[in-house]
């Protein structure tokens, strides 16, 4: 890929993203450019097999002298892209067996409400609150950043609050309407998630928006504001609720597990827990499972019973709660998601099977 056409190259690249509905674009060393499209891998098979210099070459229009620099450090970076104002992309540029590897994430421009991601509107319940924190889990890629980026700009359009996002790196842009919504996109405005959060209680925030709950000063943070009058939105790579509790209290030190059971408790408002799952005739559609907390998931949080949350949820339909089990059940009677699709994504295959036959 000769240098002068680089730039030609990765627009015409970058347009197929979009027209493709494609998620994802993955520049690999010894591959053809690759697309990912509904959450399967599919090869440009039209374009060249990319070598070391082409990928080197591509990574160089993007990257700045500071983010050339950080990658030459530490063997990776991660930024947003503004593709001619007409497209974001989340990329990360990084290293392996010595060659440069580029991840392009396309960020869709408008932010889509809750129906229209086929997602429960119960979940606008949980803007209503004044202070507290909902956690959105999942794995990588399954639209934990869509559903917090609906939640966020549902109470930009309907409640006059301060808003103030913090991300690695930015996503979604959000026009104003009745709230002040400040984005912070760390290593830009922020040196790291700890010192940004801290900042927050300067910042007369009501409204928090946490990219990530990464580590223990994050998290320890996150928590205290919470306690502190601020409702706070935060994804973690979790897979239900139970784990999400797990992970949170485990990550301290054994000694203080007990106080952070406790604070926990209190301050957390539910877990949203997501897959985005093969949709029959095309696209992804997402099977969810919702906490809410109430007096016996309190209670199993103060205990360090979360293992029986589980039969909290399947029991709790009428405070909002559903199992992720149930949630693809409904999708399979729906004539939506096939069963084969639905069961590799089932939490307690008995369970669903059970629930497939009622």
């Amino acid at each position: 890929m000769e240098s002068f056409h680089v730039e030609q190259k990765i627009k015409s690249l970058l347009l197929l993203v979009a027209q493709q509905g494609a998620s994802d674009i993955h520049f690999v060393v010894g591959r053809y450019p690759t697309l990912r499209i509904d959450g399967k891998l599919q090869p440009i098979a039209k374009e060249n097999i990319l070598t070391a210099d082409d990928t080197k070459a591509i990574s160089k229009v993007f990257l700045s002298e500071e983010k050339s620099k950080e990658l030459a450090e530490t063997g990776e970076t991660g930024f947003s892209y503004n593709f001619e104002n007409k497209a974001r992309f989340r990329v990360n540029v990084f290293f392996q067996k010595g060659f440069i590897s580029i991840v392009m994430r396309l960020v869709q421009t408008k932010i889509r409400t809750l129906d229209e991601l086929n997602m429960p509107s119960a979940l606008y319940d949980f803007t209503k609150h004044s202070q507290g924190l909902v956690l959105v889990t999942g794995p990588v890629g399954h639209g934990k950043s869509t559903t917090m980026a609906a939640l966020v700009d549902y109470i930009n359009h309907n409640y006059e609050k301060n808003i103030i996002t913090i991300e690695d790196p930015i996503e979604y842009i959000y026009d104003q309407d009745r709230c002040i919504i400040n984005q912070r996109e760390i290593g830009q405005d922020a040196q790291n998630f700890e010192r940004a959060l801290r900042a927050v209680f300067r910042e007369d925030a009501n409204v928090l928006l946490i990219g990530e709950m990464r580590d223990l000063e994050t998290i320890a943070t996150t928590l205290t504001a919470a306690e502190t009058g601020h409702l706070i939105f935060a994804t973690i790579h979790t897979n239900n609720s139970a784990e999400t509790i797990d992970r949170i209290v485990d990550v301290f030190p054994s000694h203080q597990q007990n106080q952070v059971r406790s604070q926990l408790a209190n301050v957390l408002l539910g877990v949203i827990s997501q897959r985005l799952v093969p949709k029959i005739g095309g696209d992804r559609i997402p099977a969810v499972e919702i906490m809410v907390k109430n007096n016996a998931v309190e209670n199993l949080i103060r205990e360090n019973r979360s293992y029986q949350i589980d039969g909290v949820i399947e029991t709790g339909m009428r405070e909002g709660m559903v199992s992720l089990d149930k949630s693809l059940s409904d999708l399979v009677k729906k004539g939506l998601i096939t069963i084969d699709d639905a069961f590799t994504y089932a939490k307690n295959k008995d369970y669903f099977k059970m629930l497939i036959k009622k």
